[in-house]
């Protein structure tokens, strides 16, 4: 899995912290933009903490993923408040086998063999069917869930806060947990402020929505002084 940060709104709190003072005052945007940048966050960071997150959908982030599976991307693209760019099964021939392996198979050498034989099987008949002259577009429907894609993700904050409260979770699928916390940690170095308490809600909101208490991130009581 590689994961990058391509692109994303200039000046990333910017925006967001005028906006959080412009709710909260009489000013004008423009003069609202010549007060301290300090400041302003600092009530980005307390509106944030109310619980007024549609201030941070004024920035944007653009991701570039590759070497996923298609099961990650099925579960990705529930996200519906984002933008996605994927590579095509339709257009793009898969000459040879690229796929994910899961870590309770790989750790396995005797099924690791069969899952490994079984995929290669899969690919020779894909290339077969497109070998007869069945398009690329009808052949694809034999590739398996653990073929890997390329995609190309923008969300904005206020997704992104959502997308990292599912998926960074331990309780999350592996694999999109994975690609959660990569995301979350390339977004905080340029937006530390508006990811700050972004994670699971064990993080967040300091408890666990599913009262899992055998997870080792499940929230601890705070002892009497």
């Amino acid at each position: 899995m590689k994961v990058e940060l391509v692109g994303y709104t200039p000046d990333t709190e910017d925006l967001p912290s005028l906006a959080a003072k412009l709710t909260h005052s009489k000013a004008t945007f423009e003069d609202i933009k010549q007060s301290a940048p300090e400041k302003n966050r600092a009530l980005l960071s307390h509106v944030m903490g109310l619980g007024h997150l549609s201030v941070v959908e004024h920035t944007n982030f653009t991701f570039a993923i590759s070497g996923v599976s298609r099961a990650l991307t099925h579960q990705l693209v529930r996200h519906r408040i984002a933008s996605y760019s994927q590579q095509s099964q339709r257009y793009v021939r898969l000459d040879e086998p690229s796929y994910v392996t899961p870590p309770s198979i790989k750790e396995n050498p005797e099924l690791k063999k069969k899952y490994d034989e079984l995929v290669s099987l899969i690919w020779k008949k894909y290339n077969e069917l497109i070998g007869s002259g069945i398009p690329k577009e009808d052949s694809r429907y034999v590739l398996p869930n653990a073929t890997t894609t390329n995609i190309l993700v923008t969300m904005n904050a206020r997704s992104l806060l959502n997308f990292f409260s599912l998926r960074c979770c331990t309780t999350a699928q592996w694999e999109i947990r994975n690609l959660a916390w990569r995301m979350l940690k390339l977004v905080k170095a340029v937006a530390p402020t508006i990811f700050e308490n972004a994670g699971p809600p064990c993080k967040s909101e300091g408890k666990c929505p599913e009262n899992k208490k055998d997870c080792p991130l499940y929230p601890k009581k705070k002892e009497k002084e």
